[in-house]
């Protein structure tokens, strides 16, 4: 049986997504795993995560599964949820400034405050809520048709230093990178746990993915 570890340091709700996880795909065990040998071991990796970068790159540091992760990124199919994809990147502006894993070369920065859609109207922050993605082709969107919905939560978004990376992205209301992917690693800010059905085909998608492009 195929098996997907969802990583465990303290961050995130491991239970929805795990859950989300085993709705997609039944046929594949699902572990909420913080042990660094059946991380390893499993057949694909999943690394939510919600709250602050600061925190989140501690709680890693603490429990040593920073290095882990990379190991990760570099052997097998690995998906970042959300703060687990800002912390892919070299550094992040969230608490004055925190580094990051630099899977992806790049920097995560806050939403300006005085944003404002084509109406005039004030974008508030954080940004939350269900908006278009706009995808580029790669098979972990396969069955999920061009402008769909996912629900996102979050003030600070990806810029990585290669647009070669950026799988998808979305308007808020300029277009930002809510998708990142190079060979194994496929990284998202929505949260395709709450994403209904298009979210569920994301994760069934890289639940059966063998981390080619």
């Amino acid at each position: 049986m195929s098996t997907v570890a969802v990583i465990d340091y303290g961050m995130g709700n491991l239970h929805s997504i795990a859950k989300a996880l085993q709705h997609a795909a039944p046929e594949v065990d699902v572990q909420i795993v913080s042990d660094a040998k059946q991380i390893l071991q499993a057949d694909r990796v999943v690394f939510p995560g919600v709250g602050a970068m600061r925190d989140c790159m501690l709680a890693l540091h603490e429990s040593g599964l920073s290095e882990v992760i990379r190991e990760v990124a570099k052997t097998k199919p690995l998906l970042g949820i959300c703060l687990g994809m800002q912390a892919l990147l070299s550094d992040s502006e969230e608490n004055g400034k925190t580094l990051g894993l630099d899977i992806f070369s790049g920097h995560v920065v806050r939403f300006a405050e005085d944003l404002n859609d084509n109406e005039g109207h004030k974008l508030k922050i954080p940004h939350m809520g269900w908006n278009q993605v706009q995808q580029r082709a790669h098979p972990l969107w396969e069955k999920i048709p061009q402008d769909s919905r996912f629900y996102f939560v979050h003030s600070y978004y990806a810029k990585p230093d290669e647009s070669s990376v950026i799988a998808a992205t979305t308007n808020y209301p300029d277009a930002f990178a809510c998708a990142l992917a190079h060979d194994n690693v496929f990284a998202v800010q929505f949260h395709p746990e709450k994403s209904q059905t298009v979210g569920l085909q994301l994760l069934n998608n890289f639940l059966h993915w063998d981390g080619q492009s």
